[in-house]
């Protein structure tokens, strides 16, 4: 501790999902004269849902507001001290200081501390290509990219959007043009869309975006973005041709943001996130901790380091770190890779692993596909429901789920995100007790029905 000061000073990289969380929940452990807690945020906003930012852009959720769940005014009046528009430069870990830059004025002073925590979360891909900084071309990540795009749509005269990349923000975000009245063209570099699915369940989005008035363009790879004489985006390019554009949102996927940690020497994994042990402690180090879409976390299926930059992951990073730093003890164990997503009333979601994840990782499993229906087939507005499930050869132990349907299939995967959580066999999933009324489920739940074909693929495998 640096005796120089009486108390204990936090400082906190980050002003989102993970980095007040830690702050909160430190904050909640030891008072004021304890603890100072001292926060950057380099944006004009904290705590708030980079999740709802596709619903506001289409309209769903009116009041930008209404994506904070707590202000800077509110953080500050729990003696939070949150320093926005301030980003910070330079980390120096001998030293325990960070350097810190005004983004308005472009003053700068050293802050030193005795426990840090790095919550810089992460940053919009750009391909590097001439044109991808162009005017009229957005990533969206934080709130200000988000009213940088409305800003965009509300100021244009044309009607036509190119999203480039068909993951979840690519395939969100193009639902939420269509809803302002663009015509949308989603160019995407796989063979089909929300490649956090396997191809045959990406198929069943392709077709629905396809429903929707949306322009799928598979297996085609973006060159350049084109301009026009005043520098704004006209048009994006492929080898296979040009499609025109007013504005362009790139949903490519993001990056952990992990420059300042990179260059002070902290331990990187395979995907450029940080590396931490189970406290989310950055490894090696003895005060610096480091949670939300910057780390890597541990994967309970395969074993291996992933990056999965989703909001429930970091505000549980948050509550571990907060806890830890405000000398309490808490671990966070890893994922199973669970998501959730929509287009329209189609529902989408995934957990576990794909059948590439299970190729690369050297499980040999078995694969079933079931169609059911959300509800008792005979019960009013029944909709159909895809089921995919992955089983391990042999022993049969769930590897992974995929659903695509209506209302009513998306947090089905909560029951498979459990059952891979405690390590069940497909199996013993077949027994589960699972709540049941016709205007819920069939008598047996689609995961079920899935469950026991597999199951069976399993001892016939033998």
């Amino acid at each position: 501790m640096n005796m120089s000061r009486a108390r204990e000073r936090l400082v906190v990289i980050g002003g989102d999902a993970a980095g007040m969380s830690a702050a909160s929940q430190a904050r909640r452990l030891k008072g004021p004269g304890e603890l100072e807690i001292v926060a950057f945020e380099r944006g004009h906003f904290t705590s708030y849902s980079a999740c709802g930012i596709p619903y506001w852009v289409g309209g769903d959720v009116t009041d930008r507001d209404e994506l904070v769940a707590r202000t800077p005014e509110e953080h500050r009046a729990r003696d939070i001290g949150l320093r926005l528009r301030t980003e910070v430069t330079e980390l120096d870990l001998d030293g325990q200081r960070v350097r810190a830059r005004d983004v308005d004025s472009g003053e700068e002073s050293w802050t030193s501390y005795d426990k840090l925590v790095i919550a810089t979360g992460a940053r919009p891909i750009r391909p590097d290509m001439p044109g991808a900084d162009a005017a009229g071309v957005h990533g969206v990540q934080t709130l200000d990219d988000g009213q940088a795009l409305l800003d965009t749509l509300e100021g244009t005269r044309g009607r036509r959007a190119v999203v480039v990349g068909a993951g979840y923000i690519g395939v969100e975000m193009a639902e939420a043009l269509i809803k302002r009245g663009y015509e949308v063209t989603v160019v995407n570099r796989g063979s089909e869309p929300m490649s956090t699915l396997d191809p045959d369940m990406g198929r069943l989005v392709h077709e629905a975006m396809e429903g929707l008035g949306i322009t799928m363009v598979n297996d085609a790879e973006v060159t350049k973005i084109l301009t026009g004489d005043d520098g704004r985006v006209r048009a994006v390019a492929t080898q296979e041709g040009e499609f025109p554009a007013d504005v362009v949102v790139l949903g490519i996927g993001v990056r952990p943001e992990t420059a300042l940690a990179k260059a002070a020497g902290l331990p990187l994994g395979p995907h450029g996130g940080l590396l931490t042990d189970r406290s989310m402690r950055v490894r090696g180090q003895g005060n610096v901790w480091a949670g939300g879409d910057c780390v890597e976390v541990l994967d309970l299926v395969s074993g291996q380091e992933r990056h999965i930059p989703l909001g429930t992951h970091a505000n549980k990073h948050g509550q571990v770190i907060g806890t830890n730093a405000g000398g309490g003890y808490a671990t966070f164990p890893g994922v199973v890779g669970t998501a959730v997503s929509k287009v329209c009333d189609l529902e989408i979601a995934r957990t576990g692993l794909r059948e590439k994840d299970a190729h690369r990782v050297g499980f040999r499993f078995e694969s079933v596909t079931i169609e059911s229906t959300s509800r008792a087939g005979y019960y009013p507005n029944a909709s159909p429901m895809t089921v995919k499930m992955l089983a391990e050869h042999r022993t049969g132990r769930l590897l992974g789920v995929q659903i695509v349907g209506r209302e009513g299939a998306g947090k089905r995967v909560d029951i498979a995100a459990v059952a891979l959580t405690a390590g069940m066999t497909v199996e013993q999933m077949t027994a589960l007790d699972l709540g049941y009324a016709p205007p819920f489920s069939p008598v047996w739940d689609p995961v079920l029905v899935a469950a026991r074909k597999a199951s069976a693929k399993v001892r016939g495998s033998l």
